[in-house]
């Protein structure tokens, strides 16, 4: 019997449970090579937002996919996750490209094949949202989770010593791979589907993106704009959505919208009065975004934010994460003079196109001068 070929280009990913940031950095690194297998540990093929992306490829998953855990479920599986990714069966001739925040930085090639990572960060609960992860368990269960985050992270710089060549979304993000795996990177920014924002009219509510859990903050921005008697939208979900709809369900400026579709959210952009990013991104998708849809950003001024929005000309920083800061913007009116088209402008330096072609050069430099 014939074995088949190994394809020459192999890709892989955390896990596609849903559109967030990483995976739409992701599907754009797919669409560079078409016909090859994607590996992650996890897939939900019933989400709607990440199925058209994915349609007729080869996905291959771990041995994991057999527990049936979806997004809700799969953090239970933190322990095992090292495991699993450094126990993929990936079969490739030329280079295996994976997309990482976790742990597909851990899914090895074959021997004498390269690995190129865009790693986001390193694994964040691991290293700079410890504290913020232990505090989301009760007070019986964080010595046990705290050890367990030790051991990820050990596995995680052993993992990322054997990667040919890491490439990362944002200068911030070079830094902190210097500091805990001690590896140079390359920065390549993260893409935005540019085409896919219309500016239009600015509206009066604000909007606040992203997964509801602790470290993005998502009560700043709530509590900005109540103090400031502005309404106010949370698009996404996520473990802490219920505990903040029962805290402000009463207040009547604040809507939850939940996980929106892609032409929703950017509907929603097109007519907002600006978007706010109360926490400290890697690179920061929604920041680019809401530019591209010509509205400004209130942003922390740390992290990817400080590469992506230009303060005082399509955004506004604030220095810390604290409420009546992100309030005093609000009530300044600082915001509302800002030019869309600046914005607009702004966004469109982090086209996907561009990302393309920056990626495809990198790997391909990688493979001709071997591992």
């Amino acid at each position: 019997m014939t074995e088949t070929a190994a394809p020459d280009v192999a890709l892989g990913h955390d896990y596609l449970l849903v559109m967030r940031g990483a995976e739409r950095v992701f599907v754009e690194i797919a669409a560079i090579w078409p016909e090859a297998p994607i590996h992650t540990l996890l897939y939900d093929d019933r989400d709607v937002m990440l199925r058209p992306y994915l349609a007729g490829r080869q996905i291959e998953v771990s041995a994991l996919q057999r527990l049936g855990l979806r997004q809700k479920g799969f953090r239970a599986l933190l322990p095992l996750f090292p495991l699993a990714a450094q126990q993929m069966r990936i079969a490739a001739s030329g280079v295996l490209v994976t997309d990482s925040s976790a742990f597909a930085i851990g899914f090895r090639p074959p021997p004498g094949v390269p690995h190129v990572c865009y790693c986001h960060s390193p694994f964040r609960y691991a290293w700079h949202a410890r504290e913020q992860a232990l505090l989301e368990q009760p007070r019986a269960l964080r010595p046990l989770l705290g050890a367990t985050l030790d051991r990820i992270g050990k596995w995680e710089v052993r993992a990322a010593s054997q990667v040919t060549h890491l490439v990362t979304n944002s200068e911030y993000g070079r830094r902190m791979i210097a500091e805990r795996y001690r590896r140079d990177a390359e920065v390549i920014h993260a893409p935005v589907d540019i085409g896919r924002f219309t500016p239009g009219p600015r509206g009066e509510r604000l909007l606040v993106i992203g997964e509801i859990t602790r470290h993005k903050r998502t009560d700043v921005a709530i509590e900005a704009a109540i103090a400031a008697r502005i309404p106010i939208t949370v698009v996404g979900d996520g473990p802490d959505r219920s505990e903040l709809e029962h805290r402000y369900r009463d207040r009547g400026l604040v809507d939850f919208a939940g996980r929106v579709d892609d032409r929703e959210l950017a509907a929603m952009m097109s007519v907002a009065r600006a978007v706010v990013v109360p926490s400290t991104e890697e690179f920061g998708i929604v920041a680019v975004e809401a530019q591209a849809a010509g509205k400004p950003v209130l942003a922390l001024g740390a992290g990817g934010a400080t590469e992506t929005v230009i303060d005082g000309a399509t955004g506004i920083l604030v220095d810390s994460p604290d409420p009546q800061k992100f309030a005093a913007v609000l009530c300044s009116g600082e915001l509302d003079r800002l030019d869309g088209a600046d914005c607009r402008a702004n966004a469109e330096r982090f086209s996907a196109q561009v990302f393309r072609s920056r990626i495809a050069a990198s790997v391909a430099r990688v493979r001709n001068e071997g591992v």
